[in-house]
């Protein structure tokens, strides 16, 4: 009995301390991100009540002809990128970042949809005279990091990323929910609080969710 025991002691002390090292890494990895969505949480479902005054840019120049003569029908579809020397030459004089974005072909313009976190810009070109007018609307800070929270206009690598903070979570949830199985005995009011996150929730959804 004593061999078994201590047997027993080992294994639950070897949980233990493995539970508490993934616990504590788990936290580091993903705090910044649950701080992030935490508040951005409240900015969310208060959006109505936090006013913000849309800042408005707007940009007229006009295409030189060599690079106007290069973005034909020949070489697009009507969902295609822009060639890269007009790309790069609209990037250099509207100091903006075009890269490989799919832009919307017609026989009169080339239209150019930008959108990113806490803001929307679009770019048109006219393809006879070569005109291009630029506009970009800007929203402000809660508004980026409100869509940041949403995963809006935010591309591939932040999705990833919030996918590693997402994993790095249910580690930081799953681990501690073995230190409380652990230590439930010693803390009476262990289970009365896990139920009553699951019951209030439960509640609202039921009875005041129409």
């Amino acid at each position: 009995m004593p061999i078994a025991t201590s047997e027993r002691g080992y294994r639950r002390g070897f949980w233990m301390r493995t539970m508490v090292q993934w616990h504590w890494i788990s936290s580091a990895v993903c705090l910044v991100a649950m701080l992030m969505f935490a508040i951005t949480g409240i900015t969310l479902n208060h959006a109505a009540q936090i006013e913000t005054t849309p800042v408005v840019e707007n940009q007229i120049v006009t295409v030189p002809e060599s690079l106007l003569s290069g973005a034909t029908l020949d070489s697009a579809t009507e969902a295609s990128p822009l060639p890269s020397e007009l790309a790069q030459w609209l990037s250099d004089q509207l100091a903006i970042s075009i890269g490989t974005r799919q832009a919307e072909w017609s026989e009169e313009e080339i239209y150019l949809s930008m959108p990113a976190p806490g803001s929307d810009a679009w770019l048109s070109i006219d393809r006879a005279s070569g005109d291009v007018e630029y506009e970009r609307t800007s929203r402000g800070w809660v508004a980026f990091f409100n869509d940041l929270h949403k995963g809006r206009n935010t591309g591939a690598a932040w999705k990833w990323l919030m996918d590693v903070f997402a994993v790095a979570t249910l580690v930081f949830c799953f681990s501690g929910l073995f230190l409380l199985v652990a230590h439930a005995r010693q803390r009476r009011m262990t289970w009365p609080l896990v139920g009553l996150g699951f019951v209030v929730p439960a509640l609202v959804v039921l009875l005041l969710i129409h």
